[in-house]
């Protein structure tokens, strides 16, 4: 299959050539434990601190504040079950959205049911969006830990983190954002922004899988999630992926302020051309989600009376990979948790949407044949 091709790039990207360039000459040639103190170890050692150094600047931020992960799941679960739990004594309310990812969701559930914390799932309109006003009056004295992600993984929302960052400025809230569909696209500088706490993974950067990394403000306690170990000051316990770490490095650096920048343009440029296709062909969709608030690289489509399951099928028999939600619920019979809480359990969306994604690697002509199979799907009224 053409990678050109794939448009499932919020699920995951494919490894940029550098990438794993670097990570075949780490994996030859570099081998050592980073906590061992011979020479193979302190080589470990000084790729990873490298490493360190350039993501840190890469979001203005210090080399102590960065913590390497396995990703982005563990992250937001070690920013929200730590923070929870070393702060309970201050109040035991929490805050989320009800479009958070799973990882978010089911950690926050997780903190009701085994140790009695409550917690506020903020709503969303039907643009998939929340309202500052309700944050406003759900937020509590006894309010410990706010989680709220930065771009929704389904429909590109961007969620009003600048808001929320200034409302907590003189509230002992910490704040946490999972900025996993952000970074790639956006400069983001946690500390004007009022964040405590931000998650990462690579392999949505063109980056490897199994890496990523959290984000935790000086002078902020955050207990180890993790134990066994010393590594990464003591914060997370396990021997580190030098190889995944640099490839993490590598990615972040392709992604400068120019490329960031060329990305917006063109995926903005392709969400237009594929849109002005399926007008022009008369096809009958429904944005789920709001442009006005919206990082374009994610699309999420209602077509009418086209059956999502089925498209995803029609689609992949045609070479085209796209998706009907979240990939760490791919294989989930549920409808999207997402578009329910936007419109309610029993809206068409939930059965007839897809989600569009493009990346590295996607072209107008590809887009342009996209949209002539998705006229065809809605013709067809699978």
């Amino acid at each position: 299959m053409n990678e050109t091709n794939y448009f499932d790039h919020a699920g995951t990207t494919p490894m940029d050539p550098e990438v794993v360039q670097v990570m075949s000459e780490v994996l030859s040639h570099h081998f050592g434990n980073p906590s061992s103190i011979h020479k193979f170890g302190r080589d470990a050692y000084h790729l990873i601190s490298a490493a360190r150094k350039i993501i840190a600047d890469s979001i203005f931020a210090k080399e102590s504040e960065i913590i390497f992960t396995s990703g982005g799941v563990e992250g937001n679960n070690m920013a929200i079950i730590s923070t929870a739990l070393q702060n309970q004594d201050k109040g035991k309310h929490l805050i989320a959205t009800a479009i958070e990812h799973p990882s978010v969701l089911r950690t926050m559930k997780f903190l009701e049911n085994q140790f009695g914390f409550e917690v506020t799932f903020l709503p969303v309109d039907d643009k998939g969006n929340i309202s500052i006003e309700m944050f406003k009056k759900v937020l509590r004295v006894d309010t410990i830990l706010v989680s709220v992600m930065f771009v929704n993984n389904e429909t590109g929302v961007k969620l009003p983190i600048e808001e929320i960052g200034e409302i907590l400025r003189t509230h002992p809230a910490i704040f946490h954002t999972d900025a996993v569909q952000a970074i790639g696209l956006l400069q983001i500088h946690p500390a004007k922004l009022g964040i405590d706490l931000l998650s990462v993974t690579a392999h949505k950067l063109n980056g490897p899988k199994g890496v990523g990394f959290l984000y935790k403000r000086e002078n902020l306690l955050l207990n180890s999630f993790m134990h066994g170990g010393e590594q990464e000051s003591g914060r997370r316990a396990g021997t580190e992926n030098v190889a995944g770490i640099v490839g993490l490095q590598k990615a972040m650096e392709l992604l400068n302020v120019e490329e960031k920048q060329r990305r917006l343009k063109e995926y903005n440029n392709f969400q237009e051309l594929l849109l002005k296709k399926l007008d022009q062909e008369k096809v009958v969709y429904r944005i789920n989600g709001d442009l006005g608030s919206h990082l374009p690289h994610i699309l999420n489509l209602h077509l009418k009376n086209v059956s999502s399951n089925l498209a995803l099928v029609r689609l992949d028999l045609k070479g085209f990979a796209v998706s009907a939600g979240s990939a760490c619920t791919a294989g989930a019979i549920t409808p999207s948790h997402v578009l329910t809480a936007m419109y309610g359990e029993n809206h068409l969306a939930l059965k007839e949407g897809l989600r569009i994604s493009f990346g590295s690697g996607n072209t107008r002509e590809q887009v342009k044949e996209l949209a002539a199979e998705l006229t065809a799907l809605a013709r067809n009224q699978l």
